[in-house]
């Protein structure tokens, strides 16, 4: 059967089971294969007991990892070790597309395409980091991006930032988001949650993404600040923040500046119910996956100044949900955002954050940018995206030789 006709066995690696940018993208992409007709499988590394944030139509496979260390070191090469492990027993590499998305996965790939085990690769880099601050760390990551047999990327801005560094040609495949789960329309979920994250009349201000370095929420922080000096019943409610990286240090310094601006924190537990009300800023920690649409709708606006990101999967979410966005005016944002259709703000100017915040309250404002972002979460879809994968897909399958597993080795 020709390539371009043949339904694909596909396995998809993500290094964790948390709700992070890159993970929503693996299970997403994952899906909407699925429903193109292909057989996926998920698999990422996970703890007796534990399971993926939301059930995807997609096979899963857990790796087993009861291995608990704060070292990043030791975590990456114990995940990498899993990874290799896992596909290195019979029937466990029985697909035709091998597609890491981080670098935990890709170097478990490269290590079993050294070993003979699969031809080959693909990779997609959301974004690259400067350093992780050891250099075996940076080292494992270059080289399974170098390895690869073929790079993704989620944005024009790291394709391009990619093809200069590697040399190599990178496609665009593009992000998308699930217009049947974000929408503007209130539900009863709403309230609930409302009350569970004791949040008053607002206005509130959400980050997305933790308390990190990277997503500039001390920025945020020091914006929101001088905009209660305004608006006194503001509140900043931050949701998400599961990460492999140790953000302590940045975290001590968000609550630091918290307190020394007088700021009441709520840092919500499983065991609030319901929360203490009243507080000006509510760090509710990660968010279920099904209140997620409830959450953005909960908000007045999104404030996302982030330094960094691959995409910014956040944002057309929340502008999918009817909401104004504030942005920071840098690339990849501007890769697919026009001047009209977001707040956009200097991300190291909390002066220009604060301003971009107080003017998404203004009606006429808020109107047009509802419609400006609806159009904006219409143009990315996750079928499009799949697409944009296949393609790669068969373009890799076509320009090498491809390694099946043998009868023997897959089912003895």
């Amino acid at each position: 059967m020709p390539i371009t006709d043949k339904a694909l066995r596909i396995a998809l690696l993500t290094h964790s089971i948390n709700p992070r940018g890159g993970v929503v993208h693996c299970l997403e992409l994952a899906d909407a294969l699925v429903t193109l007709g292909h057989d996926v499988t998920v698999h990422a590394p996970a703890r007796a007991g534990s399971r993926l944030f939301r059930s995807p139509r997609c096979q899963v496979r857990l790796i087993p990892d009861d291995v608990i260390s704060k070292n990043l070191r030791t975590l990456v090469q114990r995940r990498i070790e899993l990874f290799s492990r896992w596909f290195e027993c019979p029937g466990h590499a029985d697909f035709d597309i091998f597609h890491a998305h981080d670098g935990i996965g890709a170097n478990a790939l490269l290590t079993l395409q050294q070993a003979g085990r699969i031809s080959g690769y693909l990779r997609t880099v959301h974004h690259l980091e400067d350093s992780y601050g050891d250099p075996l760390l940076d080292t494992l990551e270059e080289r399974s991006i170098r390895q690869a047999g073929q790079l993704l990327s989620v944005s024009p801005t790291w394709a391009g930032k990619l093809a200069a560094r590697f040399g190599r040609e990178v496609p665009v495949v593009g992000n998308g988001v699930n217009l049947e789960r974000f929408q503007p329309q209130a539900t009863v979920a709403d309230d609930l949650l409302r009350q569970r994250l004791g949040l008053g009349d607002g206005p509130v201000f959400l980050a997305v993404g933790g308390i990190e370095a990277r997503k500039n929420t001390v920025a945020t922080l020091r914006a929101f600040v001088r905009l209660r000096s305004s608006i006194p019943e503001a509140q900043l409610l931050i949701a998400g923040g599961a990460s492999l990286l140790d953000h302590s240090d940045y975290q001590q310094q968000f609550l630091g500046e918290a307190a020394t601006a007088g700021l009441q924190v709520k840092m919500l537990t499983a065991l609030d119910r319901p929360p203490a009300t009243g507080a000006d800023i509510v760090i509710a920690g990660i968010i279920d996956d099904a209140e997620m649409p409830a959450l953005y709708r909960l908000a007045h606006t999104l404030v996302f100044p982030s330094l960094v990101e691959g995409f910014g999967l956040a944002i057309i979410e929340a502008m999918a949900s009817g909401q104004p966005v504030v942005v920071s005016d840098i690339k990849p944002f501007t890769d697919f955002l026009g001047r009209q259709d977001c707040l956009w703000a200097d991300p190291t100017d909390s002066e220009a954050i604060a301003y971009a915040m107080g003017r998404s309250l203004l009606p006429g404002l808020r109107r047009h940018l509802a419609v400006r972002g609806s159009e904006i979460a219409r143009q990315h879809d996750w079928h499009s995206c799949a697409q944009n994968h296949l393609d790669a897909y068969r373009a890799f399958l076509a320009s090498t030789s491809h390694f099946y597993p043998s009868q023997e080795y897959r089912y003895a």
